[in-house]
């Protein structure tokens, strides 16, 4: 057995993480600016970020320790500060939602951002715009989104919340008919919103249920923010382990709540002084589909490029500390073996990493296409409504549940050290854990994702024209023209080749989607059908994406485009190999007797783990984060991860109780020698 060395622990952890950043052979800011969409982008959040950290409230080391009302409090404070420095610098709407992004915490006023402005935006009429937008804007009123009740989520087809028209006043009645109606898991709605933009089922002067529609209504008072008159609304108390404390989730419940007939979100459809209804532009989509698909698409949309960041903070931290944390017998210096080196390490930590980058660059797809969709509707288009919902609904489902499962495995690869909040990625799993329900329950959305991709599947095998038409998200399915290539035959060099790992996803998901769609309606299917189907479609769809990323390296300088490379490439064979039971039950890789046909698969993600470990502290680098933004203890930029720290209690409680201990101590001893 070698001998320990000894020797400074935060010396060395510091020397391995030096060593480490030496190896690294791409440019930093180079990567990093392909991040960002550009040096701009970088130099506006480095100047925002030299702002906030002078700001003591914005200091996080004391956050973890606080209770949920303090946390609360903490995150009202805030709030406004970051409202007064957004006058002070007059900053831009996106300044403002870059420094809002960089603090990292739970605020409520993230809802009034997200939600209820949005929808100002894609449904207020000209009338409400003017008479509101300025406040909504200014945030002279503090918005949130009252959709989810307390018996229905999801379904939002099934909510239980009223607006009757009342053609004599001119007003809408709001009411909560029953308990389950009551409005639930509302996000600012139980301490701090004043307004509110309500889902409630449109009742017309004959009965007539028009299905749900938004409404504007005032909450509480602009004067001493108590509840309005029929109005009953609080808090719904602590999450999950604690999870969100900073946020106050809500109920509400309307007595027969009058407010204007102009109140109404009317942009697509409105109701008339006389009670009439006028008919939304797209005849196959209710007023409430176009609304809530508009909304949640927009939401959803952000969470793609929110994903690749916070799956970036866990790679981050976790790499960093594997890199330096040593365990296992010694080597000839004496040390022991660096636990990133470990295979089982970096094969789960690079693909993390590699998922990073993907999904932050596929975030940036995914707004500008959401933006054009935006614009059409604008002008009453509604023909991308249904193929961008039904893409943004499974790719919603695709980066939540990879974050989820990326920040939990990056908190395990550190070992029990992951598991103190000083790690950082406790905080994080819980904080992003919701992702997976609201916006859509994952299981839910996937359902949504496979009646689209069905529908389109009829299309193409009943008519080889439709093929033709196919958007991009239904491009996998141009496959099952008669005219199409042949799925490609595995062999260990179809691991090398980008384009044949791009072409065998998209085929098992035209094959998986054509084999269901000929299924009889009366056939018995399995019960995990629409996950299974929901994630082949997405994936084919992500790699087609992750093809063209890296044909469009030529942005980057040769060695930086090798190893970003290096990571698409990974990312790939990483998700054929999640798929191998879909390859091998539908036939796509076979297997011929002769030893395992998915070892070639495996061997080339271990040797590209090992093209990328060089450079992976350089990869993570170019993330940007500072200790400051990242907050994790194991995750500190210069690697000293273990150096002491004496509590401010030390000298003048602990040392003197200590120091009166051992005197009396020392008496005692004094007395007993002189028996």
């Amino acid at each position: 057995m070698m001998p320990t060395a000894k020797v400074d622990v935060n010396q060395q952890t510091a020397a391995d993480m030096k060593a480490a950043r030496s190896r690294t052979s791409i440019s930093v800011q180079n990567v990093r600016n392909y991040l960002y969409g550009g040096q701009k982008v970088w130099d506006l959040r480095e100047r925002l970020e030299r702002i906030l950290v002078q700001e003591p409230l914005f200091d996080k080391q004391h956050r973890d320790f606080l209770g949920r009302t303090d946390q609360y409090i903490r995150a009202a404070a805030i709030i406004n500060r970051l409202d007064e420095l957004r006058r002070m610098h007059s900053w831009s709407q996106a300044e403002y939602s870059t420094a809002s992004s960089l603090l990292s915490e739970v605020m409520s006023i993230t809802l009034h951002d997200a939600a209820f402005q949005p929808v100002f935006l894609g449904q207020g009429s000209p009338a409400l715009m003017d008479n509101y937008w300025d406040l909504v804007y200014e945030k002279g009123i503090q918005g949130c989104y009252l959709q989810t009740e307390l018996g229905h989520g999801t379904n939002v087809a099934r909510l239980e919340t009223t607006s009757t028209y009342i053609p004599e006043t001119q007003e809408f009645e709001i009411n909560s008919p029953s308990l389950t109606s009551t409005k639930w898991w509302i996000g600012a709605l139980g301490k701090s919103a004043t307004h509110g933009a309500v889902q409630a089922k449109l009742i017309l002067p004959d009965g007539k249920d028009m299905g749900p529609h938004l409404f504007f209504v005032q909450l509480r008072s602009l004067e001493d923010h108590k509840p309005l008159q029929g109005i009953t609304v609080g808090d719904i108390g602590p999450k999950a382990s604690g999870g969100m404390a900073a946020q106050d989730q809500g109920f509400a419940r309307f007595d027969h709540v009058r407010i204007p007939r102009t109140n109404m979100f009317s942009k697509f459809a409105e109701v008339t002084a006389e009670g009439s209804y006028i008919q939304p532009p797209h005849a196959k989509l209710s007023y409430g589909g176009v609304i809530f698909f508009n909304l949640t698409d927009h939401i959803n949309s952000s969470m793609i490029p929110t994903a690749g960041w916070t799956i970036a903070k866990a790679a981050t931290v976790a790499i960093r500390y594997t890199t330096v944390r040593r365990q296992g017998e010694p080597n000839a210096e004496g040390l022991e073996r660096q636990v990133l080196t470990y295979p089982s390490t970096y094969y789960r930590l690079l693909p993390i990493l590699s998922r990073a980058f993907v999904f932050v660059e596929l975030g940036r797809y995914t707004v500008k296409a959401l933006n054009e969709m935006q614009q059409r509707l604008a002008n009453r288009d509604t023909s991308l409504l249904p193929e961008m919902h039904a893409l943004l609904c499974g790719l919603k489902v695709f980066v939540t549940t990879h974050g989820i499962i990326d920040i939990e495995t990056a908190r395990r690869s550190m070992g029990g050290h992951g598991y103190s909040a000083f790690a950082g990625l406790g905080r994080l799993y819980m904080e992003y854990l919701p992702s997976a329900t609201f916006e859509g329950d994952n299981f839910v959305l996937d359902g949504q994702v496979v009646r689209a991709a069905t529908k389109s599947c009829k299309a193409v095998l009943s008519s080889t024209l439709a093929v033709a038409k196919l958007p991009l998200p239904s491009a996998y399915l141009r496959l099952l023209s008669t005219t199409s290539e042949a799925p490609p035959q595995v062999t260990a060099s179809t691991w090398q080749d980008v384009r044949s790992v791009v072409l065998l996803l998209e085929w098992r998901a035209a094959l998986m989607v054509k084999n269901f769609t000929q299924t009889p309606a009366s056939a018995d299917v399995d019960a995990s059908i629409n996950q299974r189907l929901a994630k082949a479609v997405t994936e084919a769809f992500v790699a087609a994406q992750v093809g063209e990323m890296i044909n469009n390296l030529a942005v980057l300088p040769s060695e930086d485009a090798k190893v970003v490379g290096y990571l698409y490439r990974l990312y790939l064979l990483t998700s054929a190999e999640s798929a191998l039971v879909d390859l091998l039950s539908i036939g796509l890789i076979r297997h011929t007797g002769a030893g395992d046909p998915t070892q070639d698969l495996r061997l080339a993600i271990k040797a590209l783990c090992i093209e990328v470990l060089p450079n992976v502290i350089g990869l993570t680098d170019a993330f940007g984060f500072s200790d400051w933004s990242l907050d994790s203890a194991l995750g500190v930029f210069d690697g000293r991860v273990y150096e002491d720290e004496v509590t401010p209690a030390y000298v003048p409680y602990i040392r003197p109780m200590l120091q009166r201990g051992q005197a009396a101590a020392q008496q005692k001893t004094k007395l007993k020698s002189r028996l």
